[in-house]
């Protein structure tokens, strides 16, 4: 039996250091800026790096380093990419044996152009268009906790993982991608009932419940009601709110030494939280017996986790192991403001 299982993407990241490219403004983005390439020039880049990327694949890092016994599901091409991919997974002590290969398309693929901690990335999705419901051996998926974050297409079969986890009395942590959101609000919204652990950014919050965050207690009372266990709305560099229905806690967040790179601070956060949960004795269904103390450790751990990961360049490099964690005097505090909910 696995303590985790986590489900969804695994890709191959490719990072190119580009300091020379121009930023301009430009009001249709976030941002309210974006990378200027001249057409027709031959550009040089400072540094190339590869990596592992997609939610499964980062997340089950998390769980692996924590000491957790865990199992990672996807779908990679029958390519370079895909065994170098696996081999990576093997490598920090991933069980891989239920990542499906594919000879229809080559593996997932992101070319990330970063500069001073930003980046532009450009996504192939490739085999994880085709990871459905008959990738998953259900009957094998014997886990205290699965971790899903569906991207693309792959989102269809939601219902049938929130089904088998309901059935095999699984915790279910859920990280809903933004593609999922838009094409499945009322879909993920019924699946709230069963869901252990929810986490989002702001702008899913608020994209999930139709209220815009400038309401945020509107926001949480509506999510409160619709899922039975712990809540964590994230905000980048303004930290993270998260509720058990009982109690609503606030933390900033670990300054980093340097910001290098933002890819995966999302998944190190969903997945470090539920590591501190399982690292507290918080498994499966027994969600509702975290203390706040319990909860407070796990955005602790999360916190940690996320800011060592901006901290490097790529989704996983930056992931602590448990030992990084508890011998480093860094992540011992954390301003965290702890209210009852009303």
């Amino acid at each position: 039996m696995f303590d985790v299982v986590t489900i969804g993407s695994i890709t191959r990241d490719a990072f190119f250091d580009v300091p020379a490219f121009q930023t301009i403004p430009w009001k249709n983005t976030p941002s309210k800026k974006g990378f200027l390439l001249p057409l027709g020039e031959k550009l040089e880049v400072d540094k190339v790096f590869f990596t592992l990327g997609g939610n499964s694949a980062n997340a089950s890092v998390t769980f692996a380093r924590s000491g957790f016994k865990t199992a990672c599901i996807g779908k990679i091409g029958n390519d370079p990419g895909g065994r170098e991919i696996r081999r990576r997974l093997d490598e920090e002590q991933v069980n891989t044996k239920m990542v499906r290969e594919t000879s229809r398309l080559g593996t997932a693929y992101s070319v990330l152009l970063s500069k001073n901690g930003e980046r532009t990335i450009l996504g192939y999705h490739g085999a994880s268009n085709l990871f459905g419901r008959n990738d998953i051996e259900f009957k094998r998926l014997k886990a205290t906790w699965w971790y899903v974050s569906l991207s693309g297409d792959s989102y269809t079969m939601f219902d049938t993982i929130v089904n088998h986890a309901r059935r095999h009395g699984a915790a279910l942590a859920f990280n809903p991608s933004g593609y999922h959101l838009r094409h499945s609000r009322g879909g993920i919204l019924r699946a709230l009932k069963d869901i252990s652990f929810l986490v989002l950014n702001e702008e899913e919050a608020a994209l999930l419940t139709g209220i815009p965050f400038s309401r945020e207690r509107e926001v949480f009372r509506k999510l409160e009601k619709l899922t039975p266990g712990i809540l964590a709305v994230t905000n980048g560099d303004k930290g993270v709110t998260v509720s058990d229905g009982k109690h609503v806690f606030r933390a900033g967040i670990f300054r980093e030494k340097k910001l290098i790179d933002r890819t995966g601070a999302g998944d190190a956060f969903g997945s470090g939280f539920v590591a501190g949960l399982l690292r507290s004795g918080i498994a499966g269904k027994n969600i509702h017996a975290a203390s706040p103390s319990q909860i407070i450790n796990a955005i602790r751990f999360a916190t940690a986790n996320a800011t060592s990961v901006v901290e490097r360049v790529g989704a996983t490099e930056g992931i602590l192991r448990r030992k990084e964690f508890v011998a480093s005097p860094r992540w011992r505090n954390l301003e965290i403001q702890t209210t009852q909910v009303i």
